[in-house]
């Protein structure tokens, strides 16, 4: 135990880190119950900060595949699912998108790609084995325009295929081989959602792109047979994607295609949109808000857990002051000052709630993997809310831990060495 007044340097430091530590042995159901809040608040916002960004990641990594030029056409665009059977009037009314729309569009000058998708959940199947709910897209052969990938074997729909929506599909390589292992599946047939297809080639999908929780791209077939065969939500399931010419600004395609279809729709220079126009840009604005408030939402959860955390600092650091007052005397009758004692145990705290802060970083960013593999994504280390999380967390030891530290420098050396 020291016994003299030490200057505010490293050394001094260390030294009361030393005795924290010595502290923490000594007591240890106490410190573990000093801790426990602090663990719990920062494993909780590091667990959600590494899921969100993992999710942020997945999503700016599919927009990048599929270029920040895209542009969507959409009957309605929400940031969730509208019910299909209970629509507001107003969008209701709107009319569902056309193939003859997207073949409008292909006619602009400023276009270089359109075309009009769909997309549903089915069951793939063959030979008695069956895949769960996956995501089924109905398009055409520019598929990978807007999707990227590659085809690795096989072929792509050809424009009789596309015209006459032959039961024809490509399936999505990783799907498929869990399904059926390393048989050869071009030529033969499969059945997605009840419907019997002949399968013409296998398409690799890129690392990052973005689906649903429990979903994945299954297969892609043309739209028309989609359209033929399948119950599509043309609502939200239903969106024409486009690509600018090369030299073409998304701001100069967005309004020629808004412009054609307000014309083709016979809309008025005062009548609003029956459609939307979002690009990819839009689209990430609008998962980045719902993120944000998600986000916001668990840091005020995990500022509870802290707080609760803060004041069990606050009232185990007492009765470590208390029980201590005999020894405090002791450094003070031996030339400790105020300081020495104030920072001793404002060490002390701090370093208390740092390990609860560095324990809780672990446990967080465990809890963050485990969530990510069960949603798919691939969650990287939010680096930046790791050191934040570690100043937050010694920053409670010393908020929490300055009103019995200031109580112990201000004990009366005499009285200290009578307490019993």
């Amino acid at each position: 135990m020291p016994t003299r007044s030490l200057p505010f340097t490293a050394d001094a430091v260390r030294e009361n880190i030393s005795i924290a530590f010595d502290a923490l042995r000594t007591n240890k159901l106490r410190s573990a119950l000093t801790i426990l809040g602090v663990v719990i608040g920062v494993a909780t916002v590091m667990t959600m900060a590494a899921i969100v960004q993992g999710i942020r990641d997945q999503i700016v990594n599919t927009i990048e595949v599929a270029g920040p030029t895209t542009i969507y056409v959409l009957k309605k665009f929400s940031q969730t699912p509208l019910n299909p059977d209970n629509l507001p009037k107003d969008i209701r009314i709107r009319p569902d998108l056309t193939e003859r729309e997207a073949e409008g569009f292909r006619q602009l000058p400023e276009i270089a790609y359109a075309s009009i998708w769909a997309q549903t959940l089915a069951r793939i199947e063959a030979d008695g084995v069956r895949s769960q709910g996956m995501a089924i897209f109905g398009a055409d052969d520019g598929f990978t325009r807007i999707q990227g990938g590659e085809l690795v074997e096989g072929r792509w729909f050809t424009r009789s295929e596309i015209s006459a929506g032959s039961p024809v599909v490509v399936l999505q390589e990783s799907t498929a081989r869990s399904l059926f292992g390393r048989e050869r599946l071009v030529g033969r047939s499969v059945q997605i959602g009840g419907r019997v297809l002949e399968v013409i080639g296998l398409w690799a999908q890129p690392g990052n792109i973005f689906a649903p929780p429990g979903q994945s791209v299954g297969a892609i077939v043309p739209f028309r047979f989609m359209d033929r065969s399948y119950t599509i939500d043309r609502t939200n399931a239903l969106f024409i994607p486009i690509k600018p010419r090369a030299g073409v600004s998304v701001a100069d395609a967005q309004s020629a295609v808004e412009m054609a279809l307000r014309e083709s729709r016979g809309l008025r220079p005062g009548d609003g949109n029956t459609f939307d126009l979002v690009t990819q840009d839009q689209i990430l604005d609008s998962f980045n808000s719902i993120t944000s408030v998600f986000f916001l939402v668990m840091m005020v959860l995990s500022g509870v857990a802290l707080l609760v955390g803060g004041i069990g600092v606050m009232a185990i650091m007492t009765v470590s002051v208390t029980s201590r007052t005999r020894e405090i005397g002791v450094r003070k009758a031996l030339g400790a000052t105020r300081r020495d004692i104030l920072v001793q145990f404002l060490v002390e705290a701090s370093t208390l709630t740092g390990i609860g802060g560095a324990i809780g970083i672990v446990v967080g960013l465990a809890f963050g993997r485990i969530a990510s593999l069960a949603l798919k994504v691939d969650a990287e280390v939010p680096y930046g809310l790791t050191a934040i999380a570690v100043l937050v967390s010694v920053g409670i030891g010393v908020v929490f831990g300055l009103v019995p530290a200031r109580r112990a420098a201000r004990l009366d050396p005499i009285e200290a060495l009578r307490y019993e």
